[in-house]
């Protein structure tokens, strides 16, 4: 087995069975090449023969690049999944990665909007596009990022067949795994607004939201529209996309919602991914009491 079939069957792997996302996908296939060129190996076999040293022996050459904390934190976690694949593939009975420890990060909390900052950049992306119907477009997907909840992928996955919307929307997020989500009334206008104004056919199973061209519209230029509003407003980079679906976690949770539910409406495999949102919702209670109570105020 060559280089590119290892590459090969590891992608396949990756997008058919673990049904990992795009994103995912080259970055994980990204990490293998790397391993492949540095440690000099060309077959599963090869890979499921690495151990803990060999991993530390690589990371620490990527670190020499320049490779961040961060990054090299996905990258160990890429090439562990790797190697597992490898030693399961070899037949190895015990076909578990190596046991070693990521570089510790540092765990920031989301910066969410407030409801008034979601609703001003939804307006904003609208009446700064180049084309009406293309700020129409724009201010539907961010309306389901913040009314529903949606990951941006999750947004532009929707195809013709979804509209026009109802009171709720299946969507399929990371791992292949489907949910139930609301979806308010002013996201259902926004959302139908933009198909009426779209000069392209929105065929059952094409994507739904389209670029200035007719394709899929990409994630970045999303990102981009954001950016640009955001500076308009006079909003700091963390107002992102992803941004608003924090926010959409954040204001539920302040207004009562339990992390069960939290959790089903995010699509979080487990709990432990969406009690950071209890975190979020203290730190924005104290930053109100340090503003509001003249006790609080440093002198």
């Amino acid at each position: 087995m060559s280089r590119a079939d290892v590459l090969s069957t590891w992608r396949l792997h990756l997008t058919e069975n673990l049904r990992r996302s795009p994103h995912t996908v080259r970055a994980y296939c990204l990490a293998a090449r790397k391993l492949i060129d540095g440690r000099n190996v060309s077959s599963f076999a090869d890979i499921a023969a690495l151990e803990a040293h060999d991993l530390r022996a690589h990371l620490a050459s990527r670190r020499a690049e320049g490779l961040a904390n961060p990054s090299a934190a996905r990258e160990l976690s890429a090439l562990k999944s790797l190697i597992a694949f490898a030693r399961s593939e070899t037949g190895d009975p015990d076909p578990s990665a190596p046991r070693m420890r990521g570089p510790r990060l540092k765990k920031g909390l989301p910066r969410p909007v407030t409801p008034e900052e979601a609703l001003n950049l939804a307006d904003m992306i609208e009446g700064t596009a180049s084309e009406d119907w293309i700020g129409a477009r724009d201010r539907a997907v961010l309306l389901l990022m913040y009314g529903s909840g949606l990951r941006i992928a999750e947004s532009l996955s929707l195809q013709g067949r979804d509209v026009p919307l109802g009171e709720t929307l299946q969507v399929t997020g990371k791992g292949g795994k489907q949910r139930i989500v609301p979806v308010l009334p002013i996201t259902r206008d926004a959302v139908a607004e933009y198909a009426k104004a779209c000069p392209y056919p929105l065929s059952a199973k094409e994507p739904l939201f389209r670029g200035a061209k007719g394709g899929a519209l990409s994630q970045g230029m999303v990102q981009k529209a954001m950016a640009k509003a955001r500076r308009a407003l006079g909003l700091p980079d963390t107002a992102t996309p992803h941004a608003l679906r924090h926010s959409f976690a954040t204001h539920l949770l302040s207004a009562g919602a339990d992390l069960r539910s939290l959790q089903e409406l995010l699509g979080h495999a487990s709990l432990g991914s969406t009690q950071i949102y209890t975190k979020v919702d203290a730190a924005s209670l104290l930053e109100s009491y340090r503003d509001a109570h003249p006790r609080a105020k440093k002198k």
